[in-house]
C-alpha cells in the first residue's frame, strides 16, 4: 500500500482521534484548566506511544507538562526533533462561535474547533506521519524525537530550563515545526524569520479617588488625558516609533529581501477589500509585507479607564491603563527596548500624575538563511505533494521558543506550516482545511524520507 492510500483509508480514524485531543479544553492561560492540561499531556503521550515512539515520558514543570518521545534506530542518519504544543488560546467571545469550540465539527471540508490549526491539528500530522512510516516501512528513515509542550500560548516560560537540563536528550540535526501557514491555498511557504516580542502594561494615577467632572473638571489632572498624551507620543506622523534608540539593531532592507517580497505578489488592494478598509497604515516607505514581516512595531492592544458602562457618567477617573506590545527584528534586545519605552514615558509624563510600568514578555527575533540544505529539502517536499515549490517568507508573528530551540540545540529550525492565514487562529471559529490535513501528512513523510 502506498502512503496516499494508507492515509485515505485511515482518514476517518485519524480525524476521530484528533477530535479526542481537540475536545480537551487545554487553555494554558487559565488556572481552572490545570486538570485539562494534564489530561491533554497524557493524551499526547499515549498517542506517541501508540504511534511507535519509545521512552515516552511526561515531564512536570513549574507550569504545565512537557511530553517527550523518541525512535532512534537509524545510525548514521540525521536526527529530527519535532516541536509543537498542545495548549490553546481562550475561546472568548464565546457567542461568536458558530459551533461549540471544544466540540469538533466538520463543515465545508474544514475542521472547526479551538486548536484545530494552532497547534493540535498540525502536531498531530507529525505523529501520524511517523506512525505511517513505521506501519508501511517498518522503520523510520531518520532518528525522530518529539518535544510537545503545554505553554507556547503563554510564551513557554519553562521550556528553556527543560532544554538546558536535557540538552543531550534533545540533541538534533534539525528542529521541525508546524505552527505556521501556507501563503494561500495551494501555495506553500517556509518561514525563515519570526519577529521577537516584548510587552508592557502602563498605569497612570492622579487623585486618590474618582472626581465629579462638574466640581473638579478643568482644575485637576485627568488620568485619561495624561495617558492619551503619553500614548500619542509613541509614534510620529510618518508612522515611525518615536522612542529614542528603538531602531537600534534593526537591519536595513536588502535587495534579496525585496526580491523575495516581490515574488509573493501580494495584493494590498485585495487585503483592503477583505478587511473593509479604505487605506492601510504603517511606517512610511514600506509596503504591507515589509511592515508586518521585516520591520519592528509598537502597538496598543488595550486602553481603558473611567466609566465603561452604558450611558454617561460625568467622572474624572483617578487611573487609566494601557497594554502595549512590540514586535522586534534583527538584533533588537527586548529588555533594552522595554527600558527605552519606559524612559520615554517617564520623560513625557504630565505634571500631577504618577506612572507605573510593568514589563512583561521578552523574546528575541529568529532568522535563518533559506539556502540551508534542510530548508531546501523542505521546499522540495512541498513541491512533490503540492505541485508548487514553497516560497521563503518572513512571518510577522512570534513563536518565542523557536530562537531558543535553534540556539541551544545549535540546529536549524525548519518551519513547515500547513495552516492558512484565514483560519481564525486565536479567534472564534478557528478551523483547519482538511485538504492541508491530507497533503500535510504526505509532505511530512516526503520530507523525512528525503533527509
Amino acid at each position: 500500500m502506498d502512503y496516499q492510500s494508507y492515509f485515505l483509508s485511515n482518514k476517518d480514524k485519524h480525524l476521530q482521534e484528533l477530535g479526542q485531543l481537540i475536545s480537551i479544553p487545554s487553555i494554558s492561560a487559565l488556572s481552572e484548566h490545570k486538570s485539562d492540561m494534564n489530561r491533554a499531556a497524557e493524551w499526547v503521550a499515549d498517542s506517541l506511544h501508540r504511534a511507535g515512539m519509545e521512552q515516552v515520558e511526561i515531564y512536570p514543570t513549574d507550569g504545565h507538562p512537557i511530553v517527550y518521545g523518541e525512535h532512534v534506530h537509524a545510525p548514521g542518519k540525521p536526527t529530527v526533533l519535532v516541536y509543537g504544543h498542545y495548549d490553546v488560546q481562550p475561546v472568548d467571545p464565546l457567542e461568536l462561535w458558530e459551533s461549540p469550540p471544544f466540540e469538533p465539527t466538520i463543515r465545508d471540508n474544514k475542521l472547526f474547533a479551538r486548536g484545530a490549526t494552532d497547534d493540535k491539528g498540525q502536531i498531530f500530522l507529525h505523529i501520524k506521519a511517523a506512525e505511517a512510516l513505521l506501519q508501511l516501512d517498518k522503520e523510520l528513515p531518520v532518528n525522530l524525537k518529539f518535544c510537545i509542550e503545554g505553554e507556547e500560548e503563554v510564551t513557554s516560560p519553562n521550556l528553556p530550563f527543560f532544554l538546558t537540563e536535557h540538552q543531550d536528550k534533545l540533541a538534533a540535526d534539525v528542529v521541525l515545526i508546524s505552527d505556521t501557514a501556507l501563503l494561500e491555498p495551494g501555495k506553500p511557504a517556509i518561514c525563515t524569520g519570526l519577529r521577537g516580542l516584548c510587552s508592557l502594561e502602563v498605569s497612570v494615577r492622579t487623585a486618590n479617588t474618582d472626581l465629579h467632572s462638574g466640581t473638579y473638571g478643568g482644575g485637576v489632572p485627568n488620568s485619561l488625558h495624561v495617558l492619551v498624551d503619553l500614548l500619542a507620543s509613541l509614534h510620529d506622523k510618518q508612522g515611525r516609533v518615536a522612542v529614542e534608540g528603538f531602531y537600534e539593531g534593526v537591519p536595513e532592507m536588502t535587495d534579496l529581501i525585496r526580491d523575495e517580497i516581490e515574488k509573493l505578489q501580494f495584493s494590498e488592494e485585495g487585503l483592503k477589500q477583505t478587511l473593509a478598509l479604505d487605506t492601510l497604515y504603517g511606517e512610511e516607505g514600506f509596503g504591507f509585507i515589509a511592515r508586518t514581516g521585516v520591520r519592528p512595531t509598537l502597538e496598543l492592544n488595550g486602553v481603558y479607564g473611567g466609566f465603561q458602562g452604558e450611558g454617561t457618567k460625568t467622572v474624572i477617573p483617578k487611573e487609566a491603563h494601557a497594554k502595549i506590545t512590540c514586535r522586534l527584528v534583527g538584533d533588537q534586545d527586548p529588555q533594552d527596548v522595554l527600558d527605552k519605552i519606559e524612559a520615554h514615558l517617564q520623560s513625557r509624563l504630565l505634571p500631577g500624575a504618577k506612572l507605573e510600568v510593568k514589563q512583561l514578555e521578552r523574546a528575541r527575533a529568529f532568522t535563518i538563511d533559506p539556502s540551508d540544505p534542510m530548508l531546501q529539502k523542505a521546499a522540495d517536499a512541498y513541491e512533490k505533494v503540492y505541485g508548487t515549490r514553497a516560497l521563503f517568507t518572513k512571518d510577522g508573528g512570534s513563536i518565542p521558543i523557536v530562537e531558543t530551540l535553534s540556539r541551544v540545540l545549535k540546529a536549524p529550525a525548519v518551519m513547515m506550516g500547513f495552516g492558512l492565514p484565514n483560519e481564525n487562529l486565536h479567534a472564534p471559529n478557528e478551523h483547519f482545511h482538511l485538504e492541508n490535513f491530507d497533503k500535510g501528512l504526505l509532505t511530512i513523510v516526503e520530507y523525512l524520507k528525503s533527509l
